[in-house]
C-alpha cells in the first residue's frame, strides 16, 4: 500500500517503546540491561488480584461484559472515590476502559472536531498529542519549565488559549516530571478553562504514588463537569492487564456508552474481575508497601544523579520519574541515551519523547527497578560519564 491517510504522516513514534524494544533485543543476546526507560512498576501483580483472576477463570467469567464495565467494578471505583477523596459520584459516571489509553483516546474523540485545539503541557505524555493528531485536530503545546512546576496554570491557559481551542488536559502527578497540581491551583485552572468556555481533562493515572504528607485531592473535588482519567497500571501495578477508567459528566454517559460499544465492545473480562480485588484492604496494604519502596528509590536516586552532575530542578512529588537536564554532558539527548544503552546497559528515555520545549537537553529516568539495581545503574553512569 502506498496511499495512506494524511493524518498518519504527522504521528510521532513513542520513543520509550523504541528504547524498550532495543533493550529487550540486547537482553536476548545475553546483555544485562537496567530498565529505567519504561513506566512500568517492576513488581509482580499483587497476589490477591492474581487470586481473583484465577477464581474468575475457574468460574468461566471469560465472555463479553457490559461495554462500560461490570457493575460491580464501576461501583467499587465509585466507592474508592468516596473513601479515598470523600467525593460522592454515581457509579454510572464511571466508564471502564481498555487501559487509560482507550480513555484518553475516547475523550479526545468525544470533544474534538477536525481543526479544534487541545492545550497540553510541553513536556508531557507523548501519546496525548497523537490522540489529537489522529482526529485531524491540533495539539497546542504550552512550554512549561521548573518555574511553572512543569504544569499548565490559569495564567498559561489565558495566555495560550486560541480561537480554536476547546479543552485543556493536565496530568497530576505528571509524566515525565512527577510534579503535582494542588487543589487551589486546580480550582483556578478549572475556572480559567470554564471562562474560555472550554473543558478540563485531568489525568490522575499516577494518583496513589505520591510522597508528600499532604494527601492529593482528586479533580472531582473541584467540579463534576470535567473529565478524570485513571488506570490500574501504575499504583495498582496491573500494566499488562490493560484496564483503566474515566469519570465523566453525566450528560455524556450515553454517548460514551455508544462509543465504547462500537470501538472496544468491552474491556477484558478477567482483568475486570481481577481488579475488584485491587480495592481490598490486604491488597491496599501491599500497594502501600510498594509506594514506600518507590519513595525510597526516589530518595536514593535524586541526590545520586545530582552528585553526578545531572540537573534536576524540581523534586518529583509523585509518579516514579526524574526529569534530568543533561546539557552538561551533551546537546543531543537521543544520542546520549543510545550510548548509555548500547555501551553501558542503561535504558532511559530521551526528552524528545515528551515534546519540544528544551527537550534535547533532558532525559527521563524511571526509578521502577529495585534499589540494588538502581545502585548498579548509578555506578554504570559514573563510569560512563568518566569515559
Amino acid at each position: 500500500m502506498t496511499k495512506l491517510a494524511n493524518r498518519t504522516r504527522n504521528l510521532t513514534s513513542f520513543k520509550v517503546v523504541d528504547f524498550l524494544e532495543a533493550a529487550q533485543s540486547l537482553e536476548a543476546q545475553g546483555r544485562d540491561i537496567i530498565h529505567m526507560e519504561i513506566g512500568e512498576p517492576r513488581f509482580e501483580t499483587a497476589a490477591p488480584i492474581l487470586e481473583a483472576a484465577r477464581v474468575a477463570m475457574t468460574e468461566g467469567r471469560t465472555g463479553y461484559t457490559p461495554s462500560c464495565g461490570i457493575p460491580e467494578l464501576r461501583q467499587a471505583i465509585a466507592d474508592f472515590y468516596a473513601e479515598q477523596y470523600e467525593v460522592a459520584i454515581d457509579a454510572r459516571r464511571v466508564i471502564v476502559t481498555t487501559g487509560s489509553s482507550a480513555a484518553l483516546g475516547m475523550v479526545c474523540e468525544l470533544l474534538l472536531n477536525p481543526g479544534d485545539g487541545l492545550l497540553l503541557a510541553d513536556p508531557g505524555y507523548p501519546c496525548n498529542a497523537n490522540f489529537v493528531r489522529r482526529l485531524d485536530a491540533e495539539p497546542q503545546l504550552v512550554p512549561v519549565g521548573p518555574d511553572e512546576n512543569y504544569q499548565l496554570s490559569a495564567a498559561s491557559v489565558e495566555e495560550y488559549w486560541r480561537p480554536n481551542s476547546v479543552a485543556a488536559m493536565v496530568a497530576s502527578p505528571s509524566n515525565p516530571t512527577g510534579t503535582v497540581i494542588d487543589q487551589q491551583q486546580l480550582a483556578e485552572l478549572y475556572r480559567q478553562v470554564k471562562a474560555q468556555q472550554g473543558i478540563l481533562i485531568v489525568d490522575e493515572i499516577y494518583h496513589g504514588l505520591t510522597y508528600s504528607d499532604v494527601p492529593l485531592s482528586s479533580a472531582l473535588s473541584v467540579a463534576d463537569d470535567l473529565f478524570v482519567i485513571n488506570s490500574f497500571s501504575k499504583y495498582f501495578g496491573m500494566t499488562g492487564w490493560r484496564l483503566g477508567w474515566m469519570v465523566v459528566p453525566e450528560p455524556v454517559i450515553d454517548t460514551l456508552t455508544v462509543m465504547a460499544q462500537n470501538f472496544y465492545i468491552a474491556s477484558p473480562s478477567i482483568a475486570q474481575y481481577a481488579a475488584l480485588a485491587a480495592f481490598q484492604p490486604d491488597t491496599r496494604e501491599i500497594l502501600e508497601q510498594r509506594r514506600q519502596a518507590f519513595q525510597a528509590r526516589r530518595d536514593f536516586l535524586l541526590p545520586a544523579l545530582r552528585e553526578l552532575g545531572f540537573r534536576i530542578d524540581r523534586v518529583p512529588e509523585g509518579a516514579f520519574y526524574l526529569y534530568a537536564d543533561v546539557s552538561t554532558f551533551t546537546d543531543d539527548c537521543e544520542a546520549f541515551c543510545w550510548q548509555l544503552l548500547r555501551e553501558h546497559g542503561i535504558a532511559c528515555t530521551p526528552g524528545t519523547d515528551f515534546g519540544h520545549h528544551k527537550a534535547r537537553q533532558h532525559i527521563r529516568f524511571a526509578y521502577t527497578e529495585s534499589l540494588p539495581r538502581l545502585e548498579v545503574a548509578v555506578d554504570r553512569l559514573r563510569r560512563a560519564l568518566k569515559g
